[in-house]
């Protein structure tokens, strides 16, 4: 019970994080306010564990789960009611890629500079991605599954290292339900796409 209590904030960001990860999976836009709620939980999380650069990416998701909110909500425009999952394009691909990689040694360089961050690198480097694949889960792009496979199979294990159980219970069911994630996402486009004959 002691432990329960002086992890209440970790628990209750973790079953909020499994609910934003259901609704993301059926594409129900509900998920951002439920997103915007485990981003509040964890700026404290990860403030307390000295994760920096994950605590103010929970501040970039408070932004994002509004302007993810705006887009779900009114569809890909004026006559449609739901915002259509697509594809990454090449030169998207190229894009955010080289934005990713930009944001990474900006971090790296704060963190290493500027904080005490007890693993800046690996911090900076699912930080760049997550801040990168969360825009993507915005735009409903598919392979945002792919970047959250990368990132959360990374972040589970630094979690362990801190020894932030909860939230790593939650970053095992986040690896695993990117995938199905993606395999429901992309069932879903292709099917849309034969309904609509593109």
């Amino acid at each position: 019970m002691t432990w329960i209590i002086d992890n209440i904030v970790e628990i209750i960001g973790t079953i909020s994080g499994l609910l934003f990860l259901y609704l993301e999976i059926k594409q129900n836009k509900w998920l951002w306010p439920v997103g915007l709620l485990t981003s509040v939980m964890y700026i404290y999380v990860f403030f307390v564990a000295k994760l920096y650069a994950d605590m103010s990416l929970q501040f970039y998701y408070v932004f994002i789960s509004i302007y993810g909110w705006v887009l779900w909500s009114r569809g890909a425009n004026k006559s449609d009611d739901q915002l259509p999952v697509v594809r990454l394009s090449r030169a998207l691909f190229l894009t955010l890629f080289g934005a990713s990689m930009l944001i990474y040694v900006f971090i790296a360089y704060i963190l290493v500079n500027f904080t005490d961050a007890s693993i800046p690198y690996w911090d900076a480097f699912t930080t760049a991605l997550s801040i990168v694949a969360t825009w993507m889960l915005a735009r409903k792009i598919l392979e945002q599954w792919l970047v959250w496979v990368v990132v959360n199979a990374v972040s589970m294990g630094l979690y362990i290292y801190k020894g932030l159980y909860p939230t790593t219970v939650l970053f095992f069911f986040y690896t695993v339900l990117a995938l199905v994630g993606y395999l429901q996402w992309k069932k879903d486009m292709l099917r849309s796409q034969a309904i609509s004959g593109n």
